[in-house]
């Protein structure tokens, strides 16, 4: 009888009484499925939109650190107003991680789990924040030889996200844009797309050193919004790219309005014809995709009658083009995971590490640049 494979997984707990609670619980996992792997997970990161099922809506400044070394438990209290958002999850432990990456080391009978045993491959899934994660075999995406967990631990949130602005872009008849937060991770890959497909980008930062490092990875147009001039900046910009869509990170506060004030100043400086008191007729959008800013949205209402605001997320738009594009998006991941698609990381921390008060005061800033990679299995 083949030995059951057993390893710790990340788990986070909000009870009824208002607590949090997370942790590292031990995990057996059965025999893989004919179509099933078992893989070690050896990376994955933290990324912003794992921090909501994480914390959910804890504050975190009263958060405490007990257990052992080897078993630390974070707990914290979700304040009374924000415990009806939090109905849909309460008394259930939930495992926590959007993506990874490792080496598969149990394969189910078939041809194509065979295929991957030994292989590095790339997840997305949830469940990653575990030393080991069971998975269909047509879920893993087998990274080229020489990859390692590491470098393919991003392989999925980040890189379509990239590549989901590009093509969204594209399919609704835009022909440069926007981004907010720009000089993160996914900004910078962001940037490498636009420049190897010769897409005009705008990259809005929030610091003059934001800046620079964009610039010096070939930027064109980058904007400091903290600069006196910003908007000035920022429309100049949009004259030069003819920019009409944006995706914006921060989400709260008054950005996703302004981007549509300038987009319409922009258009007006260009724009031959008679006036119209309702605005440029040229639609104007901007998709939120993130909440760095947890403030409410504000939008003055400036920029005339032909604008939107809306959300926009990785998997419905990946449904949206149907599984034969999104392979195609994948298929350009994997061959470009050491180039365009690199991520960098400023803190590797192992699964108990990730659990200090220290690391997650970090890391649950969602600052730019500070990026960290879980080692589950080191």
């Amino acid at each position: 009888m083949t030995e059951a494979t057993t390893g710790l997984q990340l788990r986070s707990l909000i009870k009824a009484s208002g607590d949090l609670e997370v942790s590292l619980v031990p995990v057996t996992l059965p025999e893989p499925g004919p179509d099933e792997v078992i893989v070690r997970v050896e990376a994955t990161p933290i990324n912003p939109s794992d921090l909501g099922l994480l914390f959910g809506a804890a504050d975190m400044s009263t958060a405490k650190a007990s257990g052992t070394a080897d078993a630390p438990v974070i707990t914290a209290r979700v304040p009374e107003a924000a415990m009806k958002a939090m109905a849909g999850r309460l008394d259930e432990s939930m495992p926590v991680g959007n993506e990874g990456a490792g080496t598969v080391i149990k394969a189910g009978s078939s041809d194509a789990a065979q295929a991957l045993l030994g292989k590095t491959v790339a997840m997305i899934g949830g469940a990653m924040y575990a030393q080991y994660r069971t998975m269909k075999a047509a879920d893993c995406l087998q990274l080229p030889d020489g990859t390692t967990a590491a470098e393919g631990a991003s392989c999925f949130v980040n890189p379509l996200t990239a590549l989901g602005m590009t093509e969204t872009m594209k399919r609704e008849g835009h022909k440069a844009l926007v981004h907010t937060a720009a000089a993160s991770n996914l900004g910078q890959m962001l940037n490498r797309i636009c420049l190897k497909d010769g897409i005009d980008l705008v990259n809005i930062v929030r610091s003059e050193a934001q800046a620079k490092l964009l610039r010096d990875i070939g930027a064109k147009y980058v904007v400091d919004s903290t600069a006196p001039s910003f908007m000035d900046d920022l429309t100049e910009a949009l004259v030069k790219t003819g920019a009409t869509i944006a995706f914006d990170a921060i989400g709260g506060g008054r950005l996703a309005g302004q981007i549509l004030s300038c987009m319409e100043a922009a258009i007006a400086k260009t724009a031959s014809g008679p006036y119209s008191r309702y605005g440029s007729s040229v639609l104007k959008q901007v998709y939120i995709y993130g909440g760095l800013d947890t403030r409410p949205t504000e939008i003055v209402r400036n920029f005339g009658m032909i604008w939107a605001v809306g959300g926009w997320l990785l998997f419905p738009f990946l449904q949206k083009i149907g599984a034969a594009d999104a392979a195609k998006l994948r298929a350009r991941v994997a061959a470009e995971i050491k180039t365009t698609f690199a991520s960098h990381y400023t803190r590797t921390v192992s699964l108990e590490e990730a659990l200090s008060l220290d690391a997650i005061a970090v890391y649950n800033k969602r600052a730019t640049g500070e990026k960290f990679l879980i080692t589950p299995s080191a």
